[in-house]
């Protein structure tokens, strides 16, 4: 009988103080693995998201609640900034090129957003079927939108007040579907696209017809949401928010700053769990050594006479360690099991609510160092107890039977 299977027999004969070990490292692993695929992911994608996006401007009001909305599109946005700051920002040499969106309406929990077909092109997007709109109330598709919704090219939709699409809904101008983007695993996803002029025309006509008097008052008036800016030169880096910042309407923020600080926020609560996974780790250390150190007071006899059938004191240090190490070795899958299982369910989770996607299928290469790090927990546990069954007094032990 080889150590490995030796060893699991023993285990086996202590399945409440097995089970328990195995429980305390499993959850450890699992919440750490958990972590990591989580973050790493998320930071991943709002990351790609907020690439070459140098500077958000919006209306005055939170600069986080600006990021979140004009780029990740998780917040309700601050206001609207007068048309006249688009054509005051493309002028400004520092400024090499600014994508204004106009928000305010959703379908189906989907965002619909008013754009210039350079937005899609920013994120390297392609289109799936169809085309781009090339008129008011023509729209293009995230590929998780069309997905979801089951809507394709030449469908029909109509959007609805609130950027969750919740509110009353314009069925008097309806959206047609000329285009679906193949999927980016960006933010382009989970939109509805359209023209600016679209989201101008929705909400003029709630105010019904107008002569040519109201029209020109009402195009006077028009707004957008946000402005996605690019620097023309890093130099901009250093003036050119202090520069909007001074206008009385505007409020300019910083993508890498502020999500920077987002992460920031969120690292106080990851910490803690992290640090509560350690601590559950270590105790599954302790449970292990508890465990040995226990089953060799048990077993003493045992390993005495396996001395004198020829076992070596090295062989009786390997069957020690060796416990630790399978036990370590069980909970560290099962961890990891469970840790994918985790942000799988998460996932899931964030999907139904059409939030940022997660996935517990990627794998991340911390894993393999926190599965070193647990196996070396469950080696050094096992340490004293089979350095003890290495110095095991044969005689003596059978003296006292």
């Amino acid at each position: 009988m080889n150590l490995a299977s030796l060893s699991a027999s023993y285990l086996r004969a202590r399945p409440l103080q097995t089970g328990l070990s195995l429980i305390l490292l499993a959850l450890g692993v699992g919440t750490i693995v958990m972590l990591v695929l989580v973050v790493s992911q998320l930071e991943e994608r709002m990351g790609r998201d907020a690439r070459g996006i140098d500077l958000v401007v919006g209306a005055k009001g939170s600069p986080m609640q600006i990021i979140l909305s004009g780029i990740y599109h998780l917040d309700a946005p601050t206001g609207n900034v007068p048309l006249a700051s688009i054509q005051a920002l493309t002028k400004n040499r520092m400024v090499k090129r600014v994508m204004p969106l106009a928000l305010g309406d959703g379908w189906k929990g989907y965002r619909v957003v008013g754009a210039g077909h350079d937005y899609p092109e920013h994120y390297g997007a392609k289109l799936a079927a169809g085309r781009y709109w090339e008129k008011p109330m023509e729209a293009v598709l995230g590929a998780e939108v069309a997905a979801r919704t089951g809507v394709g090219v030449g469908g029909r939709f109509a959007g609805a007040h609130g950027v969750s699409g919740q509110g009353d809904e314009h069925g008097a101008a309806p959206y047609s579907v000329v285009g679906v983007l193949g999927r980016t695993g960006s933010v382009l996803d989970r939109l509805v696209l359209t023209s600016i002029e679209s989201v101008w025309q929705v909400h003029e006509e709630e105010h019904g017809p107008a002569g040519e008097e109201d029209r020109r008052a009402r195009e006077a008036k028009r707004e957008v949401t946000v402005l996605l800016v690019q620097y023309a030169s890093p130099l901009a880096a250093a003036t050119l928010p202090r520069s909007i910042n001074s206008q009385s309407e505007l409020q300019a923020a910083s993508p890498a700053y502020e999500t920077a600080r987002l992460f920031r926020i969120i690292g106080v609560g990851v910490e803690a769990l992290r640090a509560f996974a350690v601590v559950l780790i270590v105790a599954a250390g302790l449970s292990v050594f508890v465990a040995l150190y226990t089953a060799l007071e048990e077993r003493r006899y045992d390993l005495a006479v396996m001395r004198t059938l020829g076992a070596s004191p090295a062989r009786l240090f390997g069957l020690l360690l060796a416990e630790g190490l399978l036990l370590a070795l069980v909970g560290t899958a099962l961890g990891l099991a469970l840790g994918h299982g985790f942000a799988s369910a998460l996932g899931l989770l964030l999907s139904a609510e059409q939030q940022y996607p997660v996935t517990g299928l990627a794998f991340r290469i911390e894993e393999l160092w926190l599965a070193a790090v647990a196996l070396m927990v469950g080696a050094a546990a096992a340490l004293l107890p089979a350095w003890r069954a290495y110095r095991t007094d044969v005689a003596r032990i059978l003296a006292q039977g």
